[in-house]
């Protein structure tokens, strides 16, 4: 048995995320725990809402609430639809929690001791109409690069350039609008990352089965330009955690809070303490601390590719400037965009269906499916209403449902609602075992590569076989002549929904729980000997033809929806 040690990207706490954030993310995350658990693997699948930061003052600000209230609240709400989601955390944490202000101060702490952190005085700009240095986030301008006129301190949105609250033409405060900004000086703490270029480069040059869009981002920000930069852990701010160096307090660092991104990927492991101090495990140093037992585990992260940055080096260097025995990523699996309908998703602008709105029109296997079966792996992908309708009614509806509505009707026609104790297998049902066995085999190797859409591929024509089986046989054809073949037809084909079920269990659990009740079975282990699966209906089982899988959906609801979400969130 493997144990691993599974993370998805914290998502942040301004407000509910849309699909693209989903499917970047937290999605195939679940997938791989999912899958991961059904091989019979010891899983500890951690995930936290990321709560610091200038987004979090700004949007608690907007909804007219103290940021601590608004980030509990958003907290709630983001837990109780990742779970209509069907997202199989073992622990969803937040980064405020006090495990995880302890570990930040605790590893700035190790890093100051260890020469890796420096004092800058540096220049920021200082809004006197608002009484305060003003972080990247809380400045906005024209672009210099684009244009754009909306770009934030830190980057613009429109064509993606890293940039610095100086570059901005014409800067203005997000909190009151002033334009009358001036730089003043301030200090920060910067952590020294270029002292750890070459053992970071290395590090990853020795991990060759990460994904091309993992390690070319990485070497990106390594090389580029002037290569890796040290970069600056502290902020203006009230909302944070605070700058101690350990548990002692910090001279200098008064009234100061370390940036969102040093606390946040801190947070993966601070989660695993939440998640034993809430009574869910026993000793989460064991998946965190070599020296402790975590030699073993197999670590993997999933992010979308904007994240790429900070989960392979400032993450990284963190760790390994400690000089502690904390267990490095073993394996990041990052993705592009998925874009909606001919433009971007945005958060901040309220472009495309988010996570709320899509469980309000349509349960979570629907989105579950499209959305893996479509994952931005390779390039950018686009979700468009009538790829969405096609793919639902022709994989879920047309596919699976039909395969099982299809046989289990039958059955229970010519039958009754057991399975068929009459007639043997012949070349066909052997030559569909053999079919079976293979594609399952494929299907295994895909999923433990997280290669998401060639696995979902694999896994529809597993579906599709079935399917293909019933049409060349034709058992309600065969039953007129020859009951007793007809009876051994359908006994393999009512064995194949259990299978399917546990085979589907990663992308559409909440179908997968409706195919094992329909078919009355409680306990249906991974199918590693696929014949012995298909034998677990023995003769005399019963079952009950279950309700409709997957309802289709009509043009009038496709064509509500697109107008429904062509504009500004509701």
């Amino acid at each position: 048995m493997t144990r691993h040690l599974i993370t998805s990207a914290i998502p942040y706490i301004n407000g509910i995320k849309h699909l693209g954030n989903l499917v970047g993310s937290q999605l195939p995350a679940d997938l791989y725990a999912r899958y991961q658990r059904g091989r019979g693997q010891d899983v500890l699948f951690l995930c936290a809402t990321d709560e610091h930061g200038t987004p979090a003052e700004l949007a608690a600000a907007k909804a007219g609430k103290p940021v601590d209230e608004y980030c509990a609240e958003m907290y709630e709400t983001q837990a109780r639809i990742a779970e209509g989601f069907g997202l199989s955390f073992d622990h969803f944490g937040r980064s405020s929690s006090p495990q995880n202000r302890k570990l930040t101060q605790h590893f700035a702490g190790a890093l100051a001791d260890r020469g890796l952190i420096e004092e800058v005085s540096q220049r920021q700009i200082y809004s006197p109409t608002d009484g305060r240095f003003l972080p990247d986030r809380y400045v906005e301008g024209t672009c210099p690069n684009c244009g754009f006129e909306d770009a934030r301190g830190d980057q613009c949105d429109n064509c993606t350039k890293q940039l610095d609250p100086e570059d901005l033409i014409n800067p203005r405060s997000t909190i009151s609008g002033a334009t009358d900004l001036e730089m003043r000086e301030t200090k920060h703490l910067f952590l020294k990352q270029s002292q750890l270029k070459d053992e970071l480069d290395a590090w990853i040059d020795s991990k060759t089965d990460w994904p091309v869009l993992t390690t070319s981002i990485a070497k990106k920000w390594l090389h580029d330009g002037d290569g890796l930069q040290d970069r600056g852990i502290t902020r203006d701010l009230s909302w944070g955690v605070p700058v101690k160096r350990g548990d002692q307090d910090w001279p200098g660092m008064e009234g100061k809070v370390f940036y969102v991104w040093f606390d946040a990927p801190i947070e993966y492991i601070a989660c695993a303490q939440e998640w034993v101090d809430a009574g869910k495990g026993t000793d989460w140093e064991s998946w965190w601390r070599t020296d402790r037992g975590a030699e073993d585990v197999r670590y993997t992260q999933f992010m979308g590719k904007d994240n790429v940055p900070f989960h392979t080096l400032s993450f990284p260097a963190t760790i390994k400037g400690s000089g502690e025995p904390w267990k490095l990523v073993d394996y990041i699996k990052s993705f592009n965009y998925l874009n909606y309908d001919g433009g971007q998703f945005s958060t901040s602008r309220g472009r495309g269906v988010f996570m709320d709105q899509a469980l309000e029109i349509l349960p979570a296997d629907y989105w579950r499916w499209w959305l893996l079966s479509h994952a931005p792996e390779t390039s950018d992908a686009e979700f468009t209403w009538e790829n969405f309708q096609a793919s639902v009614n022709k994989d879920l509806a047309d596919v699976l449902g039909n395969f099982v509505s299809r046989i289990t009707k039958f059955c229970r026609s010519k039958f009754g609602e057991a399975v068929p104790e009459a007639g043997e297998y012949g070349e066909a049902e052997q030559a569909l075992i053999e079919d079976i066995t293979a594609r399952v085999a494929r299907y295994e190797t895909l999923m433990e590569a997280m290669e998401v859409r060639k696995s979902a591929a694999e896994l529809r024509g597993i579906w599709a076989a079935g399917n293909e089986y019933l049409q060349a046989q034709a058992p309600w054809t065969t039953f007129k002549t020859d009951p007793d073949r007809a009876a051994a037809q359908v006994r393999l084909a009512l064995n194949l929904i259990p299978l399917y079920a546990v085979l589907s269990a990663p992308f559409i659990p909440t179908a997968s729980a409706s195919m094992l009740a329909a078919m009355k079975v409680e306990d249906m282990p991974w199918p590693d000997d696929v014949p012995a699966a298909l034998g677990k209906l023995a003769p005399g089982h019963g079952f009950e033809v279950p309700e409709v899988l997957f309802a289709k959906i009509s043009d009038e609801d496709r064509e509500s929806w697109a107008e429904r979400f062509a504009g500004k969130r509701d």
